[in-house]
């Protein structure tokens, strides 16, 4: 275990390296009233008995193989960047510039960032909706038959695809039949499983994306399991992406001086869905805890919306005359504070652990609300951004990125290519990428339903377009 490693070291090694605050001995008083004296002393750098996430030798080289080996994957790797890091990592590594990525338009930032800097061009695919609850639904084998279909009609190559499971809402895709799918196309394939590190710990939550045949899997170690903030892992399957490529990948976006501390936290949350039956226990009271809240809140006249995910939690607003960030507003004066306010719903994450009279709190903020209580029929129901199956940016986002730019009303704007991402509620669905060009009927949608986006004040009345 990394964590043994680095008591090991730290209690025979002399500590004439760096950090500054030597082992804890220098460090701010307001600090070192925070941080034990033993966690400090534990804040080491790559010391050779230690290694890092990029070297073949030391107790961290050890430990990746040991979680690639629990998780069944060629290599893993840490990272301290988050799953963003490891996210543009994993691009860098798998595509060359001007090479097609395949992705949702659920994407998270991180992507299009990787994506400039990277120098890919980006094939956006959209999402089934589901009108009755105001939110995007995963991809399913039918509707991605027709994205590849309608990929080979437009003549697009693509040399990677991303799938994103779940979703922020906690809807997870079919992955073991999708991964098949794009494999039976030639198509290696990376998911961004942020909120699905935990599928593994539990037999009845879905299958996760490694046990589904993923080429490439990214796991936030804080997101879905018990990490800390910052940690994540890269895991690479296969052989249809290259170790090495990878490598080079992290290398350019992977800091020199990586937290031990954080990359032995990371062992720590990267085995806990295969220590067993922890992991089941706890997640099977998180089961047991939504459906107790699912009823409560239903009794109470809320919608509660479909979950695959014991983690999170979304009241649908659709009906009661509000929005979701309107219901976000008013809770938050109450001292609760959701995870993904949007038009038509809002979104609780509530974690391996919830307070134990969170729900009351809830409720009780909930009953405060100046609303009409129950469902009212025929009330506006918003519908989907229209954007087609398939879109192919007009010019790659780092031109877009790059590039001269001005700024012009957005109704003077159709027909530009613009040059930022319009995201009025991230981490949302993106309305906008650098690099598309804005057509009418997004224009008409933009227009017609700024209304309903949360102290973006006149954030919509002009965009960005390529000069």
């Amino acid at each position: 275990m990394l964590l043994n490693a680095l008591q090991q070291t730290a209690a025979s090694t002399l500590p004439l390296h760096l950090p500054a605050h030597g082992r804890g001995t220098g460090l701010p008083p307001g600090l070192a009233a925070l941080i034990t004296p033993q966690l400090a002393r534990l804040d080491l750098p790559e010391l050779p008995s230690l290694g890092g996430p990029l070297l073949c030798r030391g107790a961290v080289a050890e430990a990746q193989q040991a979680i690639a080996q629990l998780w069944g994957s060629r290599s893993c790797w840490f990272g301290v960047n988050g799953s963003t890091g490891l996210l543009q990592a994993a691009l860098l590594g798998a595509l060359g510039p001007g090479q097609g990525l395949l992705c949702p338009r659920n994407l998270h930032r991180s992507v299009l960032h990787g994506a400039v800097l990277a120098g890919i061009e980006p094939i956006y695919y959209n999402l089934p909706f589901a009108e009755d609850w105001g939110m995007h639904r995963p991809v399913d084998v039918t509707w991605f038959h027709q994205v590849l279909e309608t990929l080979g009609s437009q003549d697009c190559t693509v040399n990677l695809v991303l799938l994103v499971n779940p979703t922020y809402q906690g809807l997870s895709a079919p992955l073991t039949p999708l991964v098949q799918l794009c494999h039976d196309h030639g198509l290696a394939v990376l998911v961004d499983e942020a909120h699905g590190s935990h599928f593994r710990g539990h037999d009845a939550l879905p299958r996760d994306a490694l046990a589904a045949g993923a080429d490439l899997v990214v796991h936030s170690a804080h997101k879905s399991l018990p990490g800390l903030t910052q940690t994540a892992v890269l895991h690479c399957c296969g052989e249809r992406v290259c170790k090495d490529e990878l490598e080079q990948g992290l290398l350019l976006l992977q800091t020199s001086s990586p937290s031990s501390l954080l990359l032995a936290a990371t062992e720590l949350a990267a085995a806990w869905p295969h220590q067993q039956p922890l992991a089941a226990g706890l997640l099977s009271r998180a089961m047991d805890r939504w459906n107790q809240w699912q009823q409560e809140l239903t009794h109470g006249g809320w919608l509660v919306s479909p979950s695959d995910d014991p983690l999170r939690l979304r009241l649908c607003t659709m009906g009661r005359g509000h929005s979701g960030l309107e219901l976000d507003d008013h809770l938050l004066a109450f001292g609760v504070a959701g995870e993904l306010p949007e038009p038509a719903g809002l979104t609780f994450y509530m974690g391996l652990q919830t307070p134990g009279r969170a729900l009351h709190q809830l409720q009780q903020a909930l009953a405060q609300l100046p609303w009409p209580q129950g469902h009212r029929q025929g009330s506006q129901v918003m519908p989907p951004l229209p954007t087609p199956l398939l879109a192919r940016s007009a010019v790659p986002p780092r031109t877009a990125w790059f590039g001269p730019s001005r700024r012009l009303p957005l109704q003077q704007a159709v027909g530009h290519v613009v040059a930022e991402a319009i995201t009025p509620y991230p981490p949302g669905i993106p309305l906008l990428l650098p690099g598309e060009r804005l057509d009418e009927a997004r224009c008409t949608w933009l227009l017609r339903y700024s209304h309903l986006w949360q102290q973006l004040d006149d954030a919509l009345d002009t965009v960005k377009v390529l000069a």
